[in-house]
């Protein structure tokens, strides 16, 4: 119980930080309005090295696709796999209506329908089914990849700042066509608090596009496990 907890509030810190990024660098009147892509890849990658120093002890997943990968790769065990899943989405959903009551006036004066889902959620900035599938599988199994790698490599606080900066990297490298979501927790469950709260003059919650940021992510994390236990020896000390 104490890990699903962990993970809940870990994936709830890196939502309100990632979304809140997002809020401020998009929403009218925010200070930090038009601060640009650089400032939000840094942010999210800043977030979830909040979340994961909050879940460390749980192992820090915060993220469905990489649940399911180490359980793929035989590093987490299955029967705890819907737990962690379940606590990581409700601390998605409730980390984006943090965000939504802290920004409560920016989302007043903010008339862009898409700006207002966008930083709940992510969209193609060309939409190509294929290719959004794709840039999400990419971004993932890069992701998850080095998360073996550090796992191995640089343990402890090393780790943690070598994953931020995956995380940054993939942002600025990978992340423009898509939003580099990467995590349902990130985009599922705040996509359903922007369908569910009150959001002054909000939009639909483009449905149809985000069953990519679950599927391809998943799709993979675990793809790069099964590559893992095909290179571990590789890495082996």
């Amino acid at each position: 119980m104490e890990n699903y907890i962990l993970e809940f509030f870990g994936t709830l810190v890196l939502v309100l930080f990632g979304d809140g990024v997002c809020c401020a660098c998009s929403l009218n009147k925010s200070k930090a309005q038009g601060a640009g892509w650089v400032v939000i890849a840094l942010g999210w990658g800043l977030a979830v090295m909040m979340g994961a120093l909050i879940a460390g002890p749980s192992g820090g997943h915060l993220n469905p696709a990489v649940t399911l990968g180490l359980a793929v790769a035989g590093s987490f065990a299955w029967e705890n796999v819907a737990g962690y899943i379940i606590a990581q989405m409700l601390g998605g959903f409730m980390g984006a209506v943090l965000v939504y009551l802290f920004y409560i006036d920016h989302f007043k004066a903010t008339e862009d329908k898409a700006t207002k889902l966008g930083v709940f959620c992510t969209a193609p900035a060309i939409k190509n089914t294929p290719i959004n599938f794709l840039g999400e599988f990419v971004a993932t199994f890069m992701l998850m990849f080095a998360i073996f790698c550090l796992g191995v490599c640089w343990k402890g606080e090393t780790g943690l700042l070598g994953i931020t900066w995956v995380i940054t990297a993939i942002g600025m490298s990978l992340g423009a066509t898509t939003g580099y979501a990467m995590n349902a927790a990130r985009d599922l469950a705040p996509r359903i608090a922007h369908a569910v709260l009150p959001i002054p003059g909000k939009g639909k919650s483009d449905w149809g596009y985000s069953w990519i940021p679950v599927v391809a992510p998943i799709a993979g994390a675990v793809c790069a496990a099964l590559l893992w236990g095909a290179m571990a020896c590789c890495y082996a000390q």
